[in-house]
C-alpha cells in the first residue's frame, strides 16, 4: 500500500508540474529502488517523507538506548566510587583504639557506657568493636544465615551474620536490642551491630555474647537434667518473657515486646544453667501513648510447630497486642515440656524430641499442624511418672494452662514465673 501511495503521488507530481518526464509504466529497476530503500534516488523530498519503520524505530529508539546506557555506566561507576569511599572509611576504623582499664570486660564497659540503660554502646565504640574481631569458627546455621564464636581483646563473641537479603531480619533484631531498658539477665546481651562492605558483597553483622552450652536444644540433647535445673532452667526463660512483655513507663522507659518465635533453638543456656532469650527478629513492639502495635515488614513468620491455634488459624487479632503475648505462653508451654521430659528423676528421663513428634513430621507445613493443634486440638502428650514427682506436676500444670485454646484463658509469663519461684522455694531449689 505505501508503495502504491508512493507512486501515486509521484505521477501526481509529475502530471502537477510537467517538469518531470516519465514513462505511465515505471521501470522494474526503479521499483526494486522505491521497495527496497523506501525512497526515489535523487529525490530527498519525496524519500524524506515515507521513512520505513525500520528507520523510523532506529531513529527514536537509538538515542534513547544510548543515553539508556550512559546512565546506566554512570551509575555504575557512581556506586563503586561509593562503595570504595565507604570501604575506606569502615577499614580506617580499625585502627582505632578502644582503650580500657585492665581487667575491665565487654560487659563492664556496657554497663559504665550505657549507666544501666542498656540502650547499646555509643555506634563508633560498636563499629570499631566490629572492625576488631576475630572469627574463629562457625558454631551454628540458620535460615538467616551463620553464628559464628569471635573473639576481641580476648574475650569471646557470638557474631550472627546475616545475608544482605535478610537485611530486614537483622535491622529488626539491632532495632528491638537497642530498646532502651532491655537490658536483662535473661535475654541475651547485645554488643555491636555493623554491616561489613568490601566493595563487591555486603555482610550484617549482629555481635552478642557468647554462650559455650549453646542452644536449649541442643543441651537437651546432650544432657538430661535435675529438678533444680529444670526449675532454674524454666524460671530463667519466664522471667526474661515476662521482662520483655512487660512496658516500663517513663522517660527511660520499655514498650512492650512480644518476641513471635520463642523456641528451645532461640533460648540460650549460660554457664550456670539459666536461660537467655535470643533472636527478636520478628519481636513486635506496643506503643501505649497510640495505641498501636509495630509490626515489623517481614515477610518471615514464626516457627511453624510453635505456632499458636490462633496463629496457625489466621483467627489472632493483629491489632491487639495481648494477642502476641498470649501465642508467646503457647509457644513457652512446648519448650517447657520439652525441659521436663529431660528431667532426671530416679535415673528415669525420655529421649529428647520436639513438640508433636509423634503427630507430625520433622518439617511439618502449617496445614499439617492445623489439623492437629486446631482441628483435633491435641497437645504434647504428659507421663504418667510426672504426677509421682510434685515438680514435673506443676510444671504439668502450668504446660496445661500455656496450651488452652482459648488464648485469654492461658497464664501470663510474671504469673509462670511467680508460680516457679514458689516450687522453687517448697522444694527447696536454687533457682
Amino acid at each position: 500500500q505505501l508503495l502504491h501511495k508512493a507512486v501515486g503521488r509521484l505521477i501526481k507530481m509529475r502530471n502537477d508540474t510537467r517538469k518531470v518526464q516519465t514513462p505511465d509504466v515505471l521501470p522494474f529497476d526503479f521499483l526494486v529502488c522505491l521497495t527496497v530503500h523506501g525512497t526515489v534516488a535523487g529525490d530527498t523530498a519525496v524519500g524524506s517523507s515515507w521513512p520505513s519503520t525500520h528507520e523510523l524505530a532506529f531513529a527514536i529508539g537509538g538515542p534513547i538506548c544510548l543515553v539508556c546506557v550512559v546512565l546506566m555506566v554512570v551509575y555504575q561507576l557512581w556506586q563503586q566510587r561509593r562503595r570504595h569511599f565507604r570501604y575506606e572509611m569502615e577499614t580506617s576504623l580499625e585502627s582505632e583504639p578502644i582503650l580500657l582499664p585492665p581487667g575491665q570486660t565487654i560487659k563492664d564497659m556496657i554497663e559504665m557506657t550505657t549507666s544501666g540503660s542498656g540502650s547499646g554502646l555509643p555506634l563508633l565504640v560498636q563499629r570499631s568493636i566490629a572492625r576488631q574481631i576475630q572469627l574463629v569458627e562457625v558454631i551454628g546455621k540458620g535460615r538467616y544465615g551463620e553464628v559464628w564464636r569471635g573473639r576481641w581483646r580476648g574475650e569471646s563473641v557470638a557474631v550472627k551474620i546475616f545475608s544482605s537479603r535478610d537485611e530486614r531480619s537483622w535491622f529488626r533484631e539491632v532495632e528491638i536490642y537497642q530498646t532502651v531498658m532491655l537490658r536483662h539477665d535473661n535475654i541475651l546481651g547485645f554488643i555491636a551491630a555493623d554491616n561489613k562492605d568490601n566493595g563487591t558483597w555486603t555482610q550484617l553483622w549482629l555481635i552478642t555474647d557468647y554462650h559455650e552450652n549453646g542452644s536449649l536444644f541442643d543441651y537437651l540433647m546432650r544432657i538430661p537434667v535435675d529438678t533444680a535445673t529444670m526449675c532454674k532452667m524454666a524460671y530463667s526463660i519466664a522471667n526474661g518473657l515476662a521482662h520483655l512483655h512487660m512496658e516500663i513507663l517513663g522517660t527511660q522507659g520499655k514498650p512492650a515486646i512480644a518476641h513471635r518465635d520463642i523456641k528451645s533453638k532461640n533460648i540460650l543456656v549460660k554457664s550456670s544453667g539459666a536461660c537467655a532469650i535470643a533472636d527478636l527478629g520478628l519481636a513486635v513492639r506496643y506503643d501505649s501513648a497510640t495505641n498501636s502495635v509495630d509490626i515489623p515488614p517481614n515477610p518471615r513468620v514464626g516457627t511453624k510447630r510453635y505456632l499458636a491455634p490462633e496463629v496457625l488459624d489466621e483467627s489472632i487479632n493483629m491489632n491487639h497486642f495481648d494477642s502476641f503475648k498470649r501465642a508467646d505462653i503457647y509457644a513457652l508451654g512446648l519448650v517447657l515440656w520439652e525441659i521436663a521430659r529431660r528431667c532426671n528423676i530416679g535415673g528415669i528421663y525420655e529421649d529428647y524430641q520436639l513438640p508433636y513428634y509423634d503427630l507430625v513430621p520433622a518439617d511439618p507445613t502449617i496445614e499439617e499442624m492445623r489439623k492437629v493443634v486446631c482441628t483435633d486440638r491435641q497437645r504434647p502428650a504428659l507421663p504418667n511418672r510426672w504426677q509421682s514427682c510434685e515438680a514435673l506436676r506443676v510444671m504439668s500444670k502450668i504446660m496445661k494452662e500455656c496450651w488452652y485454646h482459648n488464648s485469654a484463658a492461658r497464664l501470663t509469663a510474671l504469673r509462670i514465673k511467680k508460680t516457679i519461684a514458689n516450687l522453687g522455694a517448697q522444694e527447696d531449689l536454687k533457682i
